[in-house]
């Protein structure tokens, strides 16, 4: 659905490959399964490596309005194929945590909302006990780092507009795991999250166990900055002071590549925030380009006390 948003189409990549095996679970998931799966609805947008499609319209913000080729063919396959259950399939930003814990949202999963009070109906609630069966699979292997999405309602969303016409939906949110920008352990995650997804789909919903279990995922948090430089001297003004700021990366395709790009993005202020990676400045000079302070906006290339050097957010010296 978005084209900058690639790792959930990895994962579920790795899917059609095991079921093209001949393994016990595949054969019963083949079985006992009827799939159709769209692996990239906005190809345009994956092409140029961006949110939008080629007309720059956001497709998750069309499902109302229906403006779009590509969500016109969405929602006409939705109502040829009647599915029992709908997944949609995102990634998520380095931003997020997960709330009380200052580990990244590797996964996120959300039972979108099906009115704006954000009540439980029996769509939401099946969407919510496939949610925690993939839950209980991947918790051991990312204690603390699995999240439950904001399910603030917005009927153009795909999800929520899929909610209301009574298909339980289950939103993916691919995050960030430790050091791994290109996802390889996230998708993987994705991929596992999938294949248990279809080992346990019961018709009768307990809502007290599922709703309470449910409710138990830590919900997402913006904690999150790629960089963090902590106790760094500035001098603004002509006055001394020490400060933190951060850096976030941006992805950008060069020559068909992505390049990751720190860009400083917050300056003060970060009490509440982790880095990725974060490094103590010990109270010496920040300098770039003949300026001592930090500007948001700006590459994250810069020295500290011209002994630390820092190059595109990283420390090289």
């Amino acid at each position: 659905m978005h084209g900058n948003e690639p790792t959930t189409t990895k994962g579920l990549f790795d899917f059609f490959n095991f079921l093209h095996s001949d393994s016990e679970l595949a054969t019963k998931i083949k079985s006992n399964y009827t799939l159709l799966c769209i692996p990239l609805l906005n190809p345009d947008g994956a092409y140029v490596y961006t949110r939008e499609n080629a007309n720059a319209v956001d497709l998750n913000r069309d499902a109302v309005a229906e403006t779009q080729p590509e969500m016109q063919l969405l929602k006409r396959i939705y109502n040829l194929f009647k599915p029992d259950f709908c997944y949609n399939l995102h990634d998520q930003r380095t931003i997020f945590g997960t709330s009380d814990y200052n580990l990244p949202a590797t996964i996120s999963f959300l039972a979108p909302a099906f009115d704006s009070a954000c009540t439980y109906n029996t769509s939401r609630l099946k969407a919510a006990e496939v949610i925690n069966t993939m839950f209980e699979v991947l918790n051991p292997y990312l204690p603390n780092q699995i999240g439950r999405f904001d399910d603030s309602f917005n009927l153009n969303c795909t999800g929520d507009y899929f909610m209301t016409q009574g298909t339980p939906t289950i939103l993916f949110e691919a995050g960030h795991f430790n050091s791994d920008y290109n996802r390889e352990e996230s998708r993987k995650f994705v991929f596992i999250a999938l294949i248990s997804s279809f080992v346990k789909q019961n018709e009768n919903v307990v809502v007290d166990n599922v709703l309470t279990n449910y409710l138990r995922i830590p919900q997402n948090n913006k904690c999150f900055f790629d960089f963090i430089y902590r106790n760094v001297k500035i001098i603004d003004n002509n006055v001394e002071k020490i400060i933190n700021f951060a850096a976030q990366y941006q992805e950008v395709l060069i020559a068909d590549k992505i390049e990751f790009v720190a860009i400083i993005s917050k300056i003060s202020d970060l009490d509440n925030y982790f880095g990725h990676i974060e490094y103590d400045c010990e109270s010496q000079l920040f300098s770039s380009e003949g300026k001592h302070f930090p500007e948001i906006g700006v590459k994250a290339t810069f020295n500290i006390n011209n002994s630390m050097f820092f190059h595109n957010g990283i420390k090289i010296i």
